[in-house]
């Protein structure tokens, strides 16, 4: 998802900008932006959000729902590196998708909502 690394935005304002995707009772439980692309996830599915070209005007959406998700990994920011990474791989890939995400995000509520959406809530 580009070269620089996104920062947490507000899931108001994504549920907002991207309210004709989502469904009638999805909601964006944490996003992140970088300068023109844009990561969400809610309570249904992760998303990607490519703008594309020059103008912008051709954007690429990826959306994988959590029951595609096989595994994912999130490593944080160390001293000298200025980014978390987030890996997520989907059972129909070899390669995982990769963001990277802004030291100042909340990193263990983004593993809390994956592992609660992947894994289920507890038996």
């Amino acid at each position: 998802m580009g070269l620089f690394s996104a920062t947490e935005v507000s899931v108001d304002k994504i549920q907002e900008i991207f309210a004709e995707v989502l469904l009638p009772d999805e909601q964006v439980l944490a996003a992140f932006k970088t300068i023109r692309d844009t990561a969400f996830l809610t309570n249904f599915r992760f998303v990607l959000v490519n703008v594309q070209g020059l103008t912008g005007k051709k954007v690429e959406i990826q959306s994988v729902p959590y029951k595609s998700i096989v595994r994912f990994s999130l490593e944080t920011a160390g001293t000298f590196d200025l980014d978390a990474d987030l890996k997520i791989w989907v059972s129909s890939a070899s390669e995982p998708l990769m963001l990277k995400i802004g030291r100042d995000s909340n990193v263990t509520s983004i593993q809390q909502i994956l592992a609660q959406h992947i894994f289920g809530p507890k038996a």
